[in-house]
Order: structure tokens, then sequence, then C-alpha cells
């Protein structure tokens, strides 16, 4: 009989899975590079989705923490470590001229909230807006129509209906 790899790390004790962090968007690039660099030559860190979510909602949306942890469902101190992790790792991609991948990573989307110019309000999951665009109410079918922040209570799992477990290891 084998002996699991995480045992000898932990004893007897398993190390509680990880809890799928909640993101609202997906990245519309997911490369970046130095300038005039080609891309052979180049070392890369690799971004887990879930940390380009916590710089987003810290530094682009000037959230305080307990608002970003409350956004992305965990606590406040694992965004921190999210947080801390993903301020390396792109501190040294343009210090020493790495290139910085986004993809892979533990999380899960959050659905899209939506309302018309009649106060008409529904979610969107995720999987549906990648199957169709938003064109008009359900109720009213009026075309003018509102995005509204993400809701703080999880209501999806992932682009394909579960978690995204990825690993990144290159």
């Amino acid at each position: 009989m084998g002996i699991c790899p995480l045992s000898r790390r932990f004893g007897n004790r398993m190390p509680r899975p990880t809890k799928c962090r909640r993101v609202a968007c997906m990245p519309g690039v997911n490369y970046y590079k130095p300038a005039g660099i080609p891309l052979r030559f180049l070392d890369e860190v690799c971004l887990p989705i879930e940390e380009l979510e916590s710089i987003r909602l810290k530094d682009l949306e000037d959230l305080d923490q307990e608002q970003c942890a409350q956004r992305m469902n965990i606590s406040r101190s694992t965004f921190q470590r999210v947080l801390g992790s993903a301020r390396k790792k792109i501190t040294e991609a343009l210090l020493t001229g790495k290139a910085i991948r986004i993809e892979g990573g533990n999380f899960e989307m959050a659905s899209l909230r939506c309302r018309c110019e009649n106060g008409h309000a529904w979610a969107v999951s995720f999987d549906e807006t990648a199957k169709k665009s938003i064109n008009s109410c359900p109720v009213c079918q009026s075309s003018v129509i509102q995005q509204l922040p993400p809701v703080e209570a999880c209501q999806g799992h992932g682009r394909r209906g579960r978690c995204h477990g990825h690993g990144f290891d290159r």
C-alpha cells in the first residue's frame, strides 16, 4: 500500500480542501511581456485568475480588504494572502523582465446581475452569457439594460458548472 505524499508533510492530518474564490469577470488579455524581447527568451510568472481578481478589487476598485474578501467569498486573512501573492508575482515580473501569464487557479464565476429601465432585475449565469449576449429584459423585452455589481451569494461554479482547480506549474 502506497503512502500519500501529503501524509509525510501533514502526518495523519490531511489539509482542508481549498475553497473556490469567487471571480466577477475573466480578463480580456491573458499574457503580458516586456516589449522588444522575443517570447522564447523570456521566463514567465503565472498569475492565477483569483490573484488577478484580488488586484482588481483592491487596487482598481479601491475597496477595503473586508469588502474584497466578501466579494470573493473568502476570509479577510485568505484575501490578504492571495493579494500578497499576486503583488509579489507582478513585482517580480516587472523588476526582472519576466512575462506574466494569467491562467488557472481555484475559482468560481459570480453570476451577472442585470436591470432594465423598467426596474426588472435578474441574474444570468456565466454559462448563459457565454452562449448568448443579453439583449433584452426577459419580463418586458426592454433593450435598455444596466449591468449591476455581482451578488454576494454564490450563484454558480466556474465556466462549466464546477470549480476550477487548474494546476499551473509548467
